[in-house]
Order: structure tokens, then C-alpha cells, then sequence
């Protein structure tokens, strides 16, 4: 049965949306950058000012939690719902990624409000997803005292740069993590309109090739047309992974008809995907070729040149040089594993390298595996009527297209548990680029799915909620 002050506690929540915009945006105004060394201090600052407001609005054992060569993670909790009630873990991140380089309309820094939408970087990656939840925890807490069920909450502070210490922190600190089910609110909705439950992200491999002819660079003139060229090599090299359309054909799998079917109901028009990816005028998206747009942006592997050794028009010279390297970024199909697609990759690479070239293709830096998961159970059907009463609809399964180490982190952890991955950011929110923004409609509109999934998983009990 629904709580008996669920409505009141909806309308205290909204009633307090526009309070939350203007502390989110003091949230905002603070560069917690943690890829960037000299921001270090950015995130401790506003971890710790983040835990004295979980306090403030009536959160028990708000704190901040610290590691060795680690960025903090925020924690709290409220546990006074009874041993009959769930436990459900909130988790986001309150770390941002860097600006630099980047042309933006309104300062990054600086939460700017123009259209609907608040502009900033991290508005909606993420500190506007755990705000949401901020809200509807202490509407619950002022109107009625308490929560429906049993809460605990984690802010990370390094998800932007992967997580490298999300799993010491859970070995650290494991009743911080202790739960019944988890809600992961770092994900996108597939419009403003329809909100979504991500069950499926790609993984990630870095590659690096090399092509290498010379032991010294030489005058082009005197022995171009007798010797290769390795950056041509490296082009046609690059070429080879392609299809006629530029989209990688190497490594492909096999989609279940099941998700096949689903990809076509995904509202990613071209004019979406147009907008959302800033496609020019003139610049069509790619052809579907009788898939989804969704199965080839979040289940077919993709790759992505991210850096060259090529010359550029600053350091230019007429010569051929002694070798060329491409890094690429290959994103990987959820369930595909790093090493087949290495293999892969290698079949296509090392054999008759164009002009002879001595060819080497390595995994280098990051990687990260993908997830796919299959929603079940009585959590979820509480979490599809939370959202119909907040958004008018069901949650919309969806993929993302990149890679987020923590929710496969999560899952090889906890994957016994309902993950419900939910969030605040929408095709044109611009995450990791210039002109972030969180759509304020979304945001009121999971604000009060908050509030109600606490009271309609609250309702399974401790036992129901994993049946």
C-alpha cells in the first residue's frame, strides 16, 4: 500500500525544485575537476560541503570518506525504517571533467539558465541526477519525519577518471555499500518526454598502431615513389577496419531478435540525433542499413581515431618518416570481451601491410568492460508505476553508447541486487562537451519519481524486493 503522505511528500518535493536549482548551482560554481591534479582540493572542498547539507536536511552519518592516494566519496545514511524494510543504496558522482579547450556560451562554472535548460558543466553529469534525489529525501524527512524504507547514500569523487578506487572504498568501507537494492543515477533519458532504465553500456579498449618503414626520416623527393610512406600506410591501414559508410566492421555480433525489435521503438529520430550530436548542415547521419539507430549506437562495437602521430600544418617538412601511429578508441559491444576484439582487430592489421610496413598493434591505456542486463522482478514493476505517476510513462529500457566503469563495477559486485539505472541527462544535455546542460523538466519530473520509488519499493518489504 502507498504511504499514506506520499502525495504531501510529492508536493513538498516540488514545491522545493527551484531551491534546489539555486543550491545545485552552488554545487556547480566549484571546478571539482579530478582529472586535473590542482582541483583536488575542488572535490574535498565540495565533498565536504555536500556532507554538512546531507546533515542539514536530516541524512544520519553524513561523512566524508578517505583513502590513501584517493579522491573522497561522500556517505550517509537513514536506517530507522525497520528490519522489515528495504535498504536501497543511492549512488552518484559529484566529480566533474575539465573544460579546458572547450568554447562555451555561458561560463562553465556559472549555473545559467536559458530555454529550460541549466547550463554548467556537471548540471546533468551528474550532480543534477543525486541532487534530484536530495530533494525528494528531504521532502520525505520534513513532511512525515522519516523515510519509507531504509537509505544509504554514496558520492563518488572519481568517476570521471573511472572509478580506480570505487572497489578499495567498497572493500574499506563495506556497510556503506551494504544493501537490498541500488539505484545508479548517472544515466541518460531518450527524451525529455520518456524516461529511461539503462540495461545495456558498451566496454572500452584503447589501441595503438603503428606503421614503421625508415630508421631515420629522409628527403622526400629524392625517394618518394621508391619508398612507403608510413602515414598513408597508416591511413589505409585505419581504412581497412571500415565499411563503405566510415563505421567499423570488424568485430560485429549478434543482437537477440528481442533487442532488435526494441531498438526500433527508441524515439532517436535523425533529427535527435542531428541536434544531440551537432551534426553541420549539409551532414546526414549515417544510414541504418536495416538496424536501429539504437543497436549501433549502444550494441555494435564502434571505433573512434582519438590521436595520430601525423604532421601537422605547424610541424610540417618534406620528408618520409620513420614511422606513424594512430591511438583508437574502440568501443565494445556490452557483452564482447577486450581480448576477442584484439584478436580481431589483429586479423585484419598484421597481414599484408600496405608497401611492406612493419605493422604493431598493442592494447595501451584504459580499458573497461561492458554490461548487459536483464531487468527482473517486483522492483522493477515498482519502479515502472514510480515514473508512469511522475512522467505520465513507463521507463523506456535503453543502452548507453559509452562506457561507465563503476555500473560494471557494480555489477560483478552486487549483481544479486536490482540495479535500477536512472538519471537526469537527455539527447542534447552534451555530457563531456561544451554547453552541458540538465533539462529542468526532467529534473522536476525525477525529483518526484524519486519520491515515489522510495514509497513503491519501500512497499515490497526486505523480502519482496528480491523475489
Amino acid at each position: 500500500m502507498p504511504h499514506p503522505q506520499v502525495d504531501a511528500v510529492a508536493t513538498r518535493a516540488d514545491a522545493g525544485v527551484d531551491q534546489a536549482v539555486t543550491q545545485l548551482c552552488e554545487y556547480l560554481a566549484i571546478p571539482a575537476i579530478s582529472c586535473e591534479a590542482e582541483h583536488a582540493d575542488d572535490v574535498r572542498a565540495l565533498a565536504a560541503k555536500v556532507a554538512e547539507d546531507l546533515s542539514a536536511i536530516g541524512l544520519h552519518h553524513a561523512r566524508v570518506l578517505d583513502l590513501p592516494n584517493a579522491l573522497p566519496i561522500v556517505a550517509a545514511d537513514w536506517l530507522q525504517a525497520g528490519d522489515d524494510k528495504p535498504t536501497v543504496l543511492i549512488y552518484g558522482h559529484l566529480d566533474l571533467q575539465p573544460v579546458a579547450g572547450e568554447v562555451w556560451r555561458t561560463d562553465p562554472h556559472v549555473g545559467t539558465v536559458v530555454d529550460d535548460r541549466l547550463y554548467a558543466r556537471g548540471s546533468a553529469d551528474d550532480m543534477g541526477g543525486w541532487v534530484s534525489h536530495m530533494v525528494a529525501l528531504a521532502a520525505w524527512l520534513a513532511e512525515t519525519g522519516e523515510l519509507p524504507c531504509n537509505v544509504r547514500l554514496v558520492i563518488e569523487g572519481e568517476e570521471e577518471i573511472g572509478s580506480p578506487n570505487l572497489e578499495r572504498f567498497m572493500d574499506a568501507y563495506p556497510d556503506a555499500f551494504e544493501a537490498d537494492a541500488m539505484v545508479l543515477t548517472d544515466c541518460e533519458n531518450p527524451s525529455t518526454e520518456v524516461p529511461g532504465l539503462t540495461v545495456s553500456l558498451r566496454g572500452l579498449l584503447e589501441v595503438e598502431l603503428t606503421a614503421r618503414a625508415l630508421s631515420s626520416d629522409v628527403h622526400s623527393g629524392l625517394w618518394g615513389g621508391m619508398v612507403p610512406d608510413v602515414s598513408t600506410a597508416l591511413v589505409l591501414l585505419i581504412g581497412r577496419l571500415l565499411d563503405e559508410d566510415g563505421r567499423l566492421k570488424v568485430g560485429r555480433v549478434q543482437v537477440d531478435e528481442a533487442r532488435r525489435r526494441s531498438g526500433h521503438d527508441v524515439p532517436l529520430t535523425d533529427d535527435v540525433i542531428r541536434e544531440g550530436a551537432h551534426l553541420v548542415d549539409g551532414v546526414q547521419p549515417l544510414p541504418r542499413r536495416e538496424r536501429s539507430a539504437a543497436e549501433w549506437m549502444w550494441w555494435q562495437p564502434a571505433m573512434t581515431v582519438v590521436a595520430t602521430t601525423l604532421p601537422t600544418r605547424d610541424v610540417k617538412k618534406n620528408a618520409l618518416r620513420q614511422e606513424a601511429t594512430a591511438v583508437l578508441s574502440v568501443r565494445l559491444a556490452p557483452e564482447q570481451k577486450a581480448e576477442d576484439m584484439m584478436a580481431a582487430l589483429r586479423d585484419v592489421l598484421l597481414v599484408d601491410p600496405p608497401g611492406g610496413v612493419e605493422v604493431q598493434v598493442e592494447a595501451k591505456g584504459w580499458a573497461g568492460e561492458g554490461w548487459l542486463y536483464t531487468p527482473k522482478g517486483p522492483a522493477f514493476a515498482a519502479a515502472d508505476r514510480a515514473y508512469e505517476k511522475a512522467w505520465g510513462h513507463k521507463l523506456v529500457q535503453v543502452g548507453v553508447g559509452g562506457s561507465i566503469p563503476f555500473v560494471a563495477l557494480f555489477g560483478r559486485r552486487f549483481g544479486d541486487l536490482p540495479l535500477i539505472l536512472n538519471g537526469v541527462m537527455d539527447p542534447l544535455t552534451t555530457a563531456h562537451g561544451p554547453n552541458e546542460s540538465m533539462h529542468l523538466g526532467i529534473f522536476r519530473k525525477a525529483v518526484a519519481a524519486n519520491v515515489h520509488l522510495l514509497d513503491e519499493l519501500a512497499a515490497l518489504g526486505k523480502v519482496g524486493i528480491r523475489a
